[in-house]
């Protein structure tokens, strides 16, 4: 084994283990939403159904891209990229709304996997 792969290998478990924390956050979100849900005064399914579906999707494209990340496949690759830039267009609204501390985790979250994930782009395809 080269210097190369073993630094590729490295990489990529970076990467996994940052896109398994990512899709745990969302979970927890989720779960979140559903707590809120359940002790609000008024209930709406639709809304919240929507809200579940898209988080637990996103979690667990996440955590899909990850596994692959782990077994050394880049597939994950592209939707990485996309759910950190997309976390990033969040973070604005969240510092509009003054959730700085929030925004500013998120914020720090989704560069250091957005970072990671260009970095660890194969050169040998």
């Amino acid at each position: 084994m080269n210097s190369d792969s073993v630094k590729a290998a490295k990489a990529r478990a970076l990467v996994a283990t940052l896109l398994f924390l990512e899709a745990g956050v969302i979970f927890a979100l989720a779960m979140w939403l559903v707590g809120l849900t359940i002790f609000a005064d008024s209930f709406e399914l639709l809304p919240l159904l929507g809200v579940l579906l898209f988080a637990l999707l996103g979690s667990g494209g996440l955590a899909i891209s990850a596994i692959g990340y782990r077994k050394g496949k880049y597939f994950g690759r592209s939707p990485s990229v996309l759910a950190n830039l997309i976390a990033l267009g969040v973070v604005s609204y969240m510092l509009q709304a003054k959730l700085w501390f929030v925004g500013a985790a998120l914020a720090v979250l989704a560069l250091t996997t957005l970072i990671a994930t260009l970095r660890a782009i194969p050169t040998d395809l």
